[in-house]
């Protein structure tokens, strides 16, 4: 392998890992999965 091809390769591995690694810190910042509190005056 050249050394343009090796840069590219480490190029393209660092963007998917990256986009992963902030997907998985983005869905564990949200508040999706938490339930809201409800209070029904009865």
């Amino acid at each position: 392998m050249s050394g343009s091809a090796i840069a590219m390769m480490i190029l393209a591995m660092a963007v998917l890992w990256g986009g992963l690694c902030l997907a998985i810190a983005n869905l564990g910042r949200s508040k999706e999965g938490e339930t809201p509190e409800v209070r029904r005056d009865l």
